[in-house]
């Protein structure tokens, strides 16, 4: 991956965009010392806070309103995917990313559903981290290229367990064929499921931002979902993807 990309904007007017707001969710103090001088030369990135466990996670972000909120899951009190559902709860405009050394499903499952719209393995590069929050601030949903792949497959795997239970509506049509996604819009969860932007996704389609935008919102529309995250997960296990 190459240098991190500048994520403060010209306006109109010439001023920069204010920098993404976050906080960070962290018991081990040197790993928590580590993230806060990485995002400290990263511009455009600004820490407005950090908690030890999960309890003080979600008052500090009542208090502070961070855009972005990178949660550990082993956390004193309250672990961080019962500290994400609490937020998603009473803060929901809050994006969090998961930022974890548990990689077994079970977690990565837990966190999606709770409402995390990242996941991001401890071992992440600075470049990937400043990218997973400047996408998940954008709105998009960000996973770990490992974890996606493992998203894919387990999902996949459980649709086709599920199959004989599932595999027609009483009109005799199939759910994918009901959901009715162009396959401009398959296309396009495919990349979100690899971990693309949207201006990845773009570039790799030959289209704008905002015709990606556009695309994604109608996805949501017809998966009855709120964000990209569950538009992808539901779509897996629909065998969408």
């Amino acid at each position: 991956m190459g240098p991190i990309v500048n994520p403060v904007t010209q306006s109109k007017g010439g001023m920069a965009a204010e920098s993404i707001a976050v906080l960070i969710v962290e018991d081990h103090e040197i790993t928590r010392v580590g993230l806060k001088l990485t995002l400290a030369q990263i511009e455009g990135i600004k820490i407005v806070g950090e908690a030890e466990d999960g309890r003080a996670a979600v008052e500090q972000v009542l208090l502070l309103h961070p855009q972005v909120v990178l949660m550990d899951i082993g956390l004193p009190l309250i672990d961080g995917i019962d500290a994400t559902s609490q937020i998603k709860t009473e803060a929901p405009q809050t994006r969090i990313i998961m930022l974890t050394s548990h990689d077994n499903d079970r977690d990565i499952f837990a966190a999606l559903g709770a409402g995390a719209d990242g996941y991001c393995l401890k071992e992440v590069s600075s470049n990937q981290l400043a990218m997973a929050i400047r996408t998940v601030a954008d709105g998009a949903a960000w996973l770990d290229p490992g974890i996606a792949s493992r998203v894919l497959r387990a999902s996949v795997a459980g649709t086709q367990a599920a199959a004989p239970e599932s595999a027609s509506s009483p009109g005799g049509k199939t759910a994918a064929h009901n959901t009715k996604l162009s396959q401009r819009e398959v296309e396009v969860l495919n990349l979100v499921v690899e971990g693309l932007s949207n201006q990845e996704i773009a570039e790799r389609l030959f289209l704008s931002v905002e015709t990606i935008k556009t695309h994604m919102r109608h996805i949501m529309e017809k998966l009855a979902v709120s964000d990209r995250t569950q538009a992808a997960v539901k779509a897996m296990r629909q065998g969408l993807v």
